[in-house]
């Protein structure tokens, strides 16, 4: 098998080969590494990297394990780089930022753990916009992250690193994590797809802040099914993990495949209001024929999403206060802008703002679980925007509308991603100039199964997640396994 055929192909085929003694690890790590050689100096995604002899003596260590009949994970012998928000032992834990450029952690993060324990060979970090904060990937640490299909413009964030090692066959399988849009927003700039869980599904020990909130940790993959694959390890309690809920990962592993005829599709490419590039809207209105293809039943409809946005952006404030503000009085200096701002914001929050934040996230998850009683899913833009210049912080304004600050480009995830309900993203379709676009599929709270079942078909309709960027393939944008 050629190696550039290899690097394509599906996780749980690489893993489920590697099982059998079809492929070794060795075989499926060196193809990948002469892909992380060619690539990365281009797009920067995978930081932190062992060198290539310790990655290959960590696939041997796997091949003997297979060779000796041990038990093996579902992941087993498939490199992985993990985002450079977790802790991984072994490897720099920098977030992005020059604070903490030499930091080591002491154990790894309980999502780090059960992805080792799967069998996953971890070689690298995947990197980060400066403490994770924004949806570009840029830092002091290890420099911009470009968009495979563009490498003027940006490849999203925070998982940005994740997105483009994945587009590009650097890796078979990434992790990432979302709080506004962190997962969605880098798969839907890199032509991949990602699941933003139900709040509660994925552990996302440790953490400073021990109560519930709107951060998750989810997967990104070129596929949904590899998506789907992904949670079957990811999600489940860990008694590490307290927020953590009880639920049954073997779900994911269950057939995709199902009839949509009569699912019931809110469409709302802007959510009822925001502003939307053209060319993102272009695409997503040719797309809401492929639903009807499909047999749904689509209409115009759009959830009361008042509220989405005041209390996402105070509870973050407060968030960035009290995980970071105590950073401002020593090294301010190192702190870009907008994480200046936002831990400042925080710490002039009083605990009555956050208390009416509050309330007003419990009062619009209500409405959802209401407005879902009425409709399957909620069709919507990931993106607001394609994929922008990567030499501006943010952009400044959407469909000639200013934005206000860092983040108010992002609305379209992150007033989504205060409702507490799973959503997927899924690419959908291409700008004039080759610029990925991708569609935001939400459910129901804890019906994550059921919104990647609703991703698989749209996803098979449409092929357009099967595109690789000219930079992976060495010729013209092309389709591949």
């Amino acid at each position: 098998m050629r190696a550039l055929d290899l690097i394509f192909r599906s996780a749980r085929e690489l893993a489920a080969r590697i099982a059998s003694r079809d492929l070794s690890a060795r075989e499926v790590m060196a193809a990948h590494l002469s892909q992380v050689a060619r690539v990365n100096p281009h797009v920067n995604a995978i930081v932190a990297k062992l060198d290539d002899d310790r990655c290959l003596a960590l696939a041997d260590e796997a091949d003997a394990r297979v060779a000796l009949g041990e038990p093996l994970g579902p992941l087993h012998g498939l490199p992985i780089a993990i985002k450079d928000l977790q802790p991984v032992v072994g490897f720099p834990w920098t977030r992005g930022s020059r604070i903490f450029a030499t930091r080591l952690p002491a154990e790894d993060s309980v999502f780090v753990d059960r992805l080792r324990r799967a069998g996953a060979i971890v070689i690298g970090k995947t990197n980060v916009p400066e403490l994770g904060m924004g949806s570009h990937t840029y830092n002091d640490v290890y420099g911009l992250t470009r968009n495979p299909y563009d490498l003027t413009k940006t490849a999203g964030g925070s998982s940005g690193g994740a997105g483009a090692a994945l587009a590009t066959g650097m890796l078979p399988i990434a992790d990432g994590s979302d709080l506004g849009g962190s997962l969605r927003n880098p798969a839907n700039f890199n032509n991949v797809a990602a699941l933003r869980p139900t709040v509660g599904l994925v552990p996302t020990a440790p953490t400073v802040l021990a109560c519930p909130g709107t951060s998750v940790n989810g997967p990104l993959a070129r596929s949904v099914a590899d998506v789907a694959f992904l949670m079957s390890v990811m999600a489940g309690a860990d008694p590490r993990d307290p927020d953590c809920h009880h639920s049954d990962p073997r779900v994911f592993l269950a057939p995709l495949d199902r009839s949509l005829r009569g699912v019931r599709v809110a469409w709302t490419p802007d959510l009822g209001s925001l502003p939307l590039d053209r060319r993102v809207r272009e695409v997503l209105t040719r797309r809401r024929s492929t639903f009807e293809a499909l047999g749904c039943v689509v209409e115009d409809a759009c959830p009361d999403l008042s509220g989405a946005d005041s209390s996402f952006l105070t509870l973050r404030r407060w968030r960035a206060a009290a995980v970071d503000g105590g950073l401002l009085a020593e090294h301010r200096t190192l702190l870009k802008p907008e994480a200046i701002e936002e831990m400042e914001q925080g710490a002039a929050l009083t605990g009555a703002d956050v208390a009416r934040a509050l309330v007003e996230q419990g009062q619009l998850v209500a409405r959802m679980r209401q407005f879902f009683g009425r409709h399957d899913v909620l069709v919507g833009a990931v993106n607001q925007v394609p994929p922008f210049d990567a030499s501006v912080a943010w952009p400044r304004s959407v469909d000639g509308v200013p934005m206000e600050h860092y983040v108010a480009w992002m609305k379209s995830a992150y007033w989504i991603s205060a409702t507490h309900c799973p959503a997927a993203s899924v690419p959908a379709g291409f700008t004039p100039e080759g610029l990925p676009v991708g569609i935001q599929i939400v459910g129901r709270a804890h019906d994550d199964f059921f919104v990647l079942q609703v991703a698989h078909a749209f996803e098979q309709a449409t092929k357009v997640g099967e595109v690789r960027p000219a930079i992976a393939t060495g010729g013209n944008h092309e389709r591949l396994p």
